[in-house]
C-alpha cells in the first residue's frame, strides 16, 4: 500500500527550495504547485499534498485561509522574503503547496487512456509545455506523453502553465521506442504535426490516435518522424513561417480529437 509522504514544518522551506531543480524532484518525486487557483485545483483533485508554505503577507487572506481548511495537512508561514527564495514566479501570490508527482508508468495506462494521446517530443520551453498539458485536457486527451528533452512537466512553471490541468489527466513520460511499442499494443497509430504533412482538414482521424508535436526550433525528431504513420500539418498564410507549438497542437487536437 502506498503511503503518503510527511515532512515536518520547519523543512518545507528548504524543501521547496529545493525542489526548484529537477533532480530533486525526481529524486523525491514530488513537486511545488504555485499560486491560489494552482494550489486549489491540486486540493480540490484530491492528490497527496505533503505540505503548504504561506508568505506572512497572505496569511491573512481568507481565500488562503480556506485553503490550509481544505489542504488538511501541514502548513508554514514564512516572511516575504523567505517565501519569494522559495517561488519560482517574479511576483508570487504567497502561497504554494508541495505534493507527490503522481507517477505513472506508461506500461500501466490502460488502452482507453491512450485512446486520444498528446506526445510532447522534446518541447523544451516550461511555459509551452504547461500550455500544452491545459490545452489537451480541455479538449478531450485522455494523457499527455512527454519524450527525451522535454521539459519536466512537474517543473512548477510548467505546474502554473497548466493551471491544474495537470491534476485532470495522465501525465507520463516515455522513451520513443516505448511508446512505440504501446501505441502498437492499444492500437493507437502516431501521427506527427509538420509544417510538411499533409493538410489536417483532409485527414479522417482512426478511433484511437497519439499526435506528437516536436521542439519548438528543430520540430519532430527523427525517430518520432520515422515511427508515425502519418504526417499531418496546418494551411498558414502566405508569408507565415510556423505556428506556435502550443497554438499548432490546440487547432490539430480540435480537428483530430473530437
Amino acid at each position: 500500500m502506498h503511503r503518503k509522504q510527511t515532512v515536518r514544518p520547519d523543512r518545507l522551506l528548504t524543501l521547496a527550495r529545493d525542489l526548484k531543480r529537477r533532480k530533486a524532484r525526481e529524486r523525491g518525486a514530488q513537486f511545488v504547485a504555485e499560486g491560489v487557483r494552482v494550489v486549489d485545483e491540486l486540493i480540490h483533485a484530491r492528490s497527496a499534498v505533503i505540505g503548504l508554505l504561506v508568505a506572512e503577507s497572505a496569511a491573512r487572506s481568507p481565500r488562503v485561509a480556506a485553503l490550509l481548511d481544505a489542504a488538511g495537512a501541514t502548513h508554514l508561514i514564512v516572511s516575504d522574503a523567505e517565501f519569494a527564495s522559495a517561488a519560482s514566479t517574479e511576483a508570487p501570490q504567497g502561497v504554494l503547496a508541495i505534493a507527490e508527482v503522481p507517477v505513472v508508468p506508461l506500461s500501466s495506462v490502460p488502452a482507453d487512456g491512450l485512446r486520444r494521446s498528446l506526445v510532447l517530443d522534446a518541447v523544451q520551453d516550461p511555459g509551452n509545455a504547461g500550455a500544452l498539458v491545459r490545452t489537451a485536457a480541455g479538449l478531450g486527451a485522455t494523457a499527455v506523453v512527454a519524450l527525451p528533452g522535454t521539459a519536466d512537466l512537474w517543473n512548477a512553471k510548467v505546474v502554473r502553465g497548466g493551471a491544474g490541468a495537470h491534476f485532470h489527466v495522465t501525465v507520463t513520460t516515455a522513451t520513443v521506442e516505448e511508446l512505440v511499442a504501446r501505441l502498437q499494443g492499444v492500437g493507437a497509430p502516431l501521427w506527427g504535426a509538420d509544417a510538411g504533412g499533409r493538410p489536417v482538414g483532409s485527414m479522417t482521424p482512426p478511433p484511437a490516435l497519439a499526435l506528437a508535436v516536436g521542439n519548438e526550433g528543430a520540430g519532430l525528431s527523427q525517430a518520432v518522424r520515422a515511427a508515425a504513420a502519418e504526417i499531418v500539418s496546418l494551411p498558414m498564410a502566405a508569408g507565415v513561417e510556423s505556428f506556435n507549438v502550443a497554438v499548432a497542437a490546440g487547432i490539430l487536437m480540435y480537428e483530430l480529437f473530437a
